[in-house]
This record gives structure tokens, C-alpha cells and sequence, in this order.
């Protein structure tokens, strides 16, 4: 079986590999053979930190070869999509049958791969701000993959969405995701000043950006943190805050809060609004993973927005 591990003897530190370990494979796992994988910024920055002989990869699709044998989960045959905390990028893999969800025929294996991570991460963000109807959401790292399905699903829900770019290249990108409104990341004090107040605020960038949008969030609003692209540690002045209250601020963790919902369902409800034309997985790299290398260090560099999806061949 081939995987791809780590291999830091190189420059490209991701490569392919024969793995001679045996499968083991739980009585509530199935067995699935692997179709197509993407890659998330986290898969790579966490991969570039673990040993030689890593096995990295959270998102896949593929068939089931081998059922659980409790007898739950997807029948022989079925095409699934799914994910893991480790080691999904390899021809064959073992999966809890609570991670897997079934496809239809309708929706391909690029598509269904983009869906677990980013599209479960846009989700239960959401979900934590509560009605979104007539609310003001404010989406920072707007034209990456998590950034494009969360506009695309707080339109759905019925929110005011205000993106944030780098590059006004961008801006149409996030318009056609379902945002009212698209802003410069580097826009002076002045322009930010005049912002209304936000009831949401789903934020990957952190450092000082979190700390300041705290101070324009509405009382009882919220700030859910997903990421920390800028910087890991944000410095809040509660002197700033005096005047308002019930503000709240929650660390957001895909693998804490997989086990908070149903998992399967909310990977067919994502699967269908693709398949309804609803939601747009934004795939800009689709390509053999002969070139994991490649599209990793792309990734890293923020060459392309969107999801970057390999196919097993």
C-alpha cells in the first residue's frame, strides 16, 4: 500500500511511499480504498512539525472494500466521504463508521473531498452564532476554503456577510460566494471606525485583528475563532469593553466539536447543497497526488485560494 509520509531528509518533506504495516482495522471501522484527498493549510503547517514516517491527512472520499463488522455504517461498495485526525492520505485506509457519510453517484470524488474539514469547520461555526437571519457576519480569511463555504452557507442562512481580502483580485471571488460586502484586510483606522457593530464574527486570522474586532461586536455578539494565521497569541484591553457586555469569544476545535454533532448527517446535508447547486466547493487545484510536493508548498505560500484536491492514481 502507498501512503504519504514525512520525509524531512529533503526539501520536499511530503512524499510517497510503500507502507509495509499491516491495516489494523477496529470492528467498527470500515475499510475504505481512497479515491481522491484535500489538502487544508492545518494538514501541512501540522505535517511540517512530526517526525520522518509521519502519516498526515484529515479529508477523503473513496469506496468501501470492507464493511464494519458491528454491522454499522456503509455497505460493501458504497462511495463515501469522510475524514480522520491522521493519515487519510493513502490508498487504503481504516475509518470509524461515525466519520463516514454515503455520496450519490451525482457527486464526484474531488467534491465530496473538500466537504469534511472546511466544510464541517463552516458549519458548526455557524451553528455556535445561532439565527443568522437579518444578522451582520463578519468572515475573515474570506477566499480560503473554510472562508468561501461559510459566506456561502450564512447567505443561505440568511445573513448580511461581510468578507475580508488581501488582494482586490479577490473581491469578485467573495461577492459570488453570497458576501453584501467585501473589505480590504489593510483598510486604516478610519474606515474600520465607521464599521457598524457585527452580531457574528468567524475569525481565522488572530493576534491583534481579534483583539480588535472584539470591540465591534455587538452586546450579546459573538466572536467564534477558528484559526490563528496571523499570530497565536492576542492581547485584549477589557478597558475598551466597559460599556458593553455578554460579548462572547469561543475557541473553536474541529476535533472536539465532531463530537457534538452527527457527523454522517451533516456530511449529507453539505453533500446535497453541493449536488443542488447551493454551495460551491471552490476546487482551483485538481490533480494527481504524484504532485503532493508541489501543491503543498503552494498551499503554504497562498499561490491559489480555495481547496486544493489530489487524485490517487
Amino acid at each position: 500500500m502507498r501512503a504519504v509520509v514525512t520525509d524531512h531528509t529533503t526539501e520536499e518533506f511530503l512524499k510517497i511511499k510503500n507502507n509495509k504495516q499491516v491495516l489494523a482495522v477496529q470492528p467498527w471501522e470500515a475499510v475504505i480504498e481512497v479515491k481522491a484527498f484535500s489538502l487544508n493549510r492545518g494538514d501541512i503547517t501540522g505535517a511540517l512539525e512530526k517526525p520522518n514516517g509521519y502519516f498526515p491527512g484529515w479529508d477523503f472520499s473513496g469506496i468501501v472494500i470492507e464493511p464494519a463488522k458491528t454491522g454499522e455504517g456503509p455497505s460493501k461498495g458504497s462511495r463515501v466521504v469522510g475524514l480522520l485526525p491522521a493519515g487519510s492520505w493513502a490508498e487504503r485506509i481504516a475509518v470509524p463508521s461515525s466519520f463516514l457519510s454515503v455520496i450519490p453517484d451525482s457527486l464526484n470524488y474531488s467534491e465530496a473531498a473538500t466537504l469534511p474539514v472546511a466544510g464541517l469547520t463552516a458549519l458548526y461555526a455557524l451553528r455556535r452564532g445561532g439565527n443568522l437571519l437579518g444578522k451582520r457576519v463578519l468572515i475573515t480569511g474570506s477566499t480560503g476554503g473554510v472562508g468561501l463555504i461559510t459566506h456561502q452557507l450564512a447567505a443561505l442562512g440568511g445573513a448580511y456577510t461581510i468578507g475580508v481580502v488581501r488582494n482586490e483580485s479577490k473581491i469578485r471571488q467573495v461577492r459570488e460566494a453570497g458576501a453584501n460586502h467585501v473589505m480590504m484586510a489593510n483598510m486604516d483606522s478610519k474606515e474600520w471606525d465607521k464599521l457598524e457593530p457585527f452580531d457574528l464574527v468567524i475569525d481565522s486570522v488572530g493576534g491583534e485583528n481579534l483583539s480588535n474586532l472584539l470591540l465591534k461586536l455587538k452586546p450579546e455578539g459573538s466572536i467564534i475563532s477558528i484559526g490563528y494565521s496571523d499570530s497565536e497569541i492576542v492581547t485584549i484591553n477589557f478597558r475598551n469593553m466597559l460599556h458593553t457586555g455578554g460579548q462572547m469569544l469561543y475557541r473553536f476545535y474541529l476535533g472536539t466539536e465532531i463530537h457534538k454533532h452527527n457527523v454522517t448527517v451533516d456530511l449529507q446535508y453539505l453533500a446535497q447543497l453541493v449536488i443542488d447547486g447551493k454551495i460551491n466547493t471552490n476546487i482551483e487545484v485538481n490533480t494527481s497526488w504524484k504532485n503532493i510536493a508541489e501543491v503543498s508548498q503552494g498551499l503554504l505560500n497562498r499561490t491559489f485560494s480555495g481547496k486544493a484536491v489530489l487524485i490517487i492514481d
